[in-house]
């Protein structure tokens, strides 16, 4: 078990990067692909399977499981001053742009498809489809903006928990509004067929934001575990006093996956961080083996993948050994991406100090004295 003071979520010293936060999205991760590249490739028969089937159930909490954490990084980068949200709003910004032009493009049709088709609703409806990365960008748009407006812990935990309690239970009202609005905005808020719409979507972020910031008022160590674990736990046991409801606006399927989510925080918290750290590199790349992967899986652009080429055909072993490949290739180019990156900022670092202006005294020169 962790001791107080060497936590995996040590809110008090801010940190971009947290070792519990990239192992929990490495998990996700893992069950991401392989999910994917599964659904893509089993045969109908393999599908079928009882415990097959009990993997699909499992394999639920990914998505939830990515925003929860999203939201839970956000407010674990932040430092304790009041500024520190603000100083930090135009990176937040940046990355939510980034996120949102990534999701929209993966969902780029090809321009045979666009002259097949036309700039009608048919088309708008696939290239605007509100998918997981925009989902996580706007809401920390709005979340680093909250975070920048909103003073104090108390003001920060009324309004977040506001959006994590509103946004799920106001999607039925939200849906029925967005009927009769341009299709794009429909998909953004919520409409039959969209799978990550705000509405309620943006709960699960908003719920690991509030989840984060109230961890700041306990310890570090296993005193965060067991509350991660404990409300977690709460949260499963009251929605199972409360009557099922797997529609897609239910606020109660958001409380029940977003008990699991915690959880499975309060787990990595808990274990040592042997069990964590092999699952961190690919919580760090999380981002480019998502964008990665998608095309190779289902194809982008008009250029099939592996769902039309091969199709689902696959027994179980062999669709799993693809999966682990592909895993395996897009953290090889994920990685050697960020080493190129990493090398050009060293190297622009190094010419930048090298560039500098050596401020000198102009008495001290003397008469022949050479620079």
């Amino acid at each position: 078990m962790t001791r107080p003071g060497t936590s995996l979520f040590d809110l008090g010293k801010p940190s971009a990067r947290h070792p519990g936060l990239d192992g929990a999205r490495g998990l996700a991760v893992v069950a991401m692909v392989l999910g994917h590249t599964l659904d893509a490739l089993l045969a109908p028969a393999t599908r079928a399977n009882p415990w097959v089937q009990r993997y699909w159930e499992l394999r639920g909490i990914t998505a939830p499981l990515f925003l929860l954490v999203a939201g839970f990084a956000v407010v674990a980068a932040l430092g304790t001053s009041k500024e520190s949200a603000g100083e930090s709003f135009g990176r937040r910004a940046r990355r939510a742009l980034l996120l949102l032009f990534l999701g929209y493009f993966l969902h780029w049709p090809g321009w045979d498809t666009v002259h097949a088709l036309g700039w009608g609703v048919e088309l708008r409806s696939h290239v605007f489809s509100f998918d997981a990365l925009q989902s996580i960008g706007v809401s920390l748009l709005v979340g680093a903006a909250v975070l920048t407006l909103a003073h104090g812990t108390w003001t920060r935990a009324v309004v977040l928990a506001a959006l994590a309690v509103g946004i799920p239970l106001a999607s039925p009202f939200s849906w029925s509004a967005a009927t009769g609005w341009p299709v794009e905005l429909q998909q953004a808020v919520g409409m039959p067929g969209t799978r990550f719409p705000l509405f309620p979507w943006a709960g699960y972020f908003f719920a690991g934001a509030l989840a984060a910031h109230l961890l700041r008022l306990l310890r570090p160590g296993w005193p965060q575990g067991l509350a991660l674990v404990a409300l977690g736990a709460g949260l499963l046991l009251l929605t199972r006093r409360l009557p099922a409801d797997w529609s897609p606006t239910s606020a109660w399927l958001v409380a029940f996956r977003v008990g699991e989510g915690l959880l499975v925080l309060g787990a990595v918290n808990l274990l040592p961080q042997v069990f964590s750290r092999p699952l961190a590199p690919l919580g760090r790349t999380s981002l480019w083996l998502y964008v990665l992967h998608l095309p190779v899986v289902y194809g982008w652009a008009g250029t099939p993948g592996l769902a039309s080429r091969v199709g689902p055909t696959l027994e179980l072993l062999p669709a799993l050994g693809i999966g682990i490949g592909l895993l395996a290739v897009c953290f090889a180019i994920a990685r050697l991406a960020s080493l190129v990156r990493g090398g050009q900022r060293r190297s622009a670092d190094a010419q930048a100090w090298r560039a500098r202006p050596v401020v000198m005294d102009g008495a001290a020169l003397r008469s022949g004295q050479r620079i």
